[in-house]
């Protein structure tokens, strides 16, 4: 078991585009502050903006970590300059100088965070936006640790792929979430890069029987979370499995053209819409089979936390994230992207047998382990320890 306190306490930053933006960062950045604290690390995370209207994730008021928000609202945003014409637009280029004399008034204060902290202190930077900030900080004798959270596909179709190679490229350690995108962004010429996986979010005591006869799928209804495949999917299996329902927790932009391909699939009665959940540990012990239809990931939580509770997952393979969590056809299934037959052929196998889920269901809360939060933070201070040498 490893030690509830640090061998060598630090001060540890984590910098974010918001603090309190609602999504998989804010997740995972409060996660690892409440363990670093636990072991006797200084922990403040600094958010760059605001959230977004709408966006906002609600903190608690005993937080064991201090926060920041540098901006008190969303500085102007620039277009990038084309041509002779872009050169002499006179409003533009204001707004361009604005906008530089705010970056470097809200780097100055991240440098006066910076250089009140002891000796050995790290800076991780979550998203490569808000390294643009911290580039222009004052980060000398810290060491400075810049992420992504995705996968390497995901980025390279993103313009955060530019700015990853350009503003990580001098970082002490780039991280990404799996080996095998460490091993593409090295092929990228960057030198710098090593992985680091999630934690486990929680771990229950009690974890599912599976005898209830319901699929579960739990994130934002948004088109790259692919609800639209797995009604699809389930078009397909809920006809052979009447006494079956598939639960959908989440909420977004695109729930009522969701609900409407519900009802042209001719699946209304089967399918159960629940909204947000503040109780995802319930939903899951709840739940005999976990759906995770994405078009594309990082590394998810959400199977983890399926995994957790012994609960199989059927999922497409569409990042190295996604393999590395699930292992195909010992705790769980994994699909082609896109190949909603294999997927309704793998939900069908585990519905049709309990003793199938049961054998997958222990298998995945004995595998998914090797993510322990112990686990996970003991590698976390082994690099902080070995960037530092």
């Amino acid at each position: 078991m490893t030690e509830s306190y640090a061998a060598e306490p630090r001060d540890i930053f984590f910098v974010s585009n918001s603090v309190n933006e609602l999504g998989g960062i804010t997740s995972w950045s409060h996660q690892m502050a409440h363990l670093f604290s636990e072991r006797g690390h200084r922990v403040h995370i600094v958010g760059v903006v605001p959230p977004p209207e709408g966006r906002v994730h609600e903190l608690a008021d005993d937080l064991p970590f201090q926060t920041t928000t540098l901006y008190a609202e969303h500085p102007p945003t620039v277009r990038p300059v084309r041509g002779l014409k872009g050169r002499l637009n006179v409003a533009e280029q204001r707004r361009r100088a604005a906008r530089e004399a705010g970056m470097h008034e809200q780097a100055a204060k991240m440098s006066a965070l910076f250089r009140a902290a002891k000796p050995g202190a790290v800076v991780i930077v979550t998203q490569v936006w808000a390294m643009e900030w911290v580039a222009l900080a004052d980060t000398a004798g810290l060491t400075v640790i810049g992420m992504s959270h995705e996968s390497f596909d995901t980025c390279r179709k993103s313009s955060r792929f530019g700015r990853v190679k350009r503003f990580y490229q001098d970082v002490d350690r780039m991280l990404t979430l799996t080996r095998e995108d460490a091993d593409r962004w090295i092929r990228q010429r960057m030198d710098n890069v090593g992985f680091m996986p999630n934690p486990l979010p929680f771990f229950p005591d009690v974890p599912s029987s599976r005898s209830r006869k319901c699929v579960v799928s739990i994130g934002r209804l948004h088109e790259e979370k692919g609800v639209d495949l797995l009604l699809e999917a389930w078009a397909k299996v809920a006809p052979q499995h009447p006494e079956w329902t598939l639960r959908i927790y989440g909420s977004g932009e695109e729930e009522g053209a969701l609900r409407k391909q519900a009802a042209e699939l001719g699946i209304v009665s089967s399918v159960d819409w629940m909204g947000r959940t503040s109780d995802v540990p319930g939903a899951l012990r709840e739940s005999a089979v976990f759906a995770l239809s994405s078009r594309g990931e990082g590394f998810p939580l959400a199977p983890m936390e399926a995994m957790a509770t012994a609960v199989p997952c059927v999922a497409f393979d569409v990042a190295p994230g996604v393999h590395e969590i699930i292992s195909d056809g010992e705790d769980g299934f994994l699909a082609p992207p896109g190949n909603i037959t294999e997927f309704a052929r793998h939900l069908d196998a585990l519905m049709s047998d309990k003793d199938l889920r049961d054998a997958m269901g222990e298998a995945a809360r004995e595998n998914i382990q090797r993510f322990s939060t112990d686990e996970i933070v003991g590698r976390w201070e082994s690099l902080f320890a070995l960037v530092e040498r």
